[in-house]
């Protein structure tokens, strides 16, 4: 575990970054938002982070009570790091980054990695946008599949999850990440996505129903 390290100035701002502001943190917080993750899942989504890296962060991260770590029970022998209720409040703080970062990024460059569920929040944020209300959407992109948990109290469990629903979805929606891509930078809201036939939507819950009406 790292010394604790701050700047030593009494301001909110720089309380916080003392314990958020090392490289990789909040991206830790991100991938964690999705529900408990073992070390090596979060190794292999967070592209060019270290082992000693990773693990010093999440040791830091559990000192700070932004995270807990537990033993999955038998027959699983691994354990597991999720996000404690202080973590969870991070996500209002990655959604503001997300939106102030947004013209940022651009078209994607040859190095760039790219996860299907780091569309996650800027999907939740333009769901919300569109008045969709509440319930399960199940997204998929080339790059992988994922879901969300759209209009629920997000402080409290997970915000999305990787692969198809756990359960029938309210909705499905399927897109390429070029469409993600211009609903996070701010060039396209969900409901011009779904009229112009960048976004396909099935379904018969409510959120379908809402996203098809729009």
């Amino acid at each position: 575990m790292s010394p604790r390290r701050s700047y030593d100035q009494y301001c909110s701002a720089a309380r916080a970054l003392d314990t958020v502001g090392d490289r990789w943190t909040l991206l830790i917080v991100r991938e964690l938002l999705a529900g408990p993750r073992r070390y090596t899942d979060l190794h292999a989504d967070l592209p060019g982070v270290s082992t000693d890296v990773l693990a010093s962060r999440l040791k830091d991260m559990e000192r700070d009570g932004l995270t807990t770590r537990r033993r999955l029970p038998p027959p699983g022998v691994a354990y597991v790091y999720e996000l404690s209720r202080r973590g969870r409040g991070l996500l209002p703080v990655l959604e503001a980054l997300g939106v102030w970062g947004a013209g940022e990024l651009g078209e994607r460059r040859p190095t760039d990695a790219v996860r299907a569920h780091w569309f996650a929040l800027p999907l939740l944020r333009a769901l919300r946008e569109a008045g969709a209300g509440e319930g399960l959407v199940e997204v998929r992109l080339e790059e992988g599949e994922f879901h969300l948990h759209a209009g629920t109290d997000e402080r409290r469990g997970p915000v999305y999850g990787d692969g198809p629903a756990p359960a029938e979805p309210d909705a499905r929606l399927v897109l390429d990440a070029g469409t993600c891509a211009a609903l996070s930078r701010g060039e396209l809201d969900l409901g011009e996505a779904v009229r112009d036939g960048r976004v396909e939507v099935t379904g018969d819950g409510t959120v379908a129903k809402t996203l098809q009406a729009g």
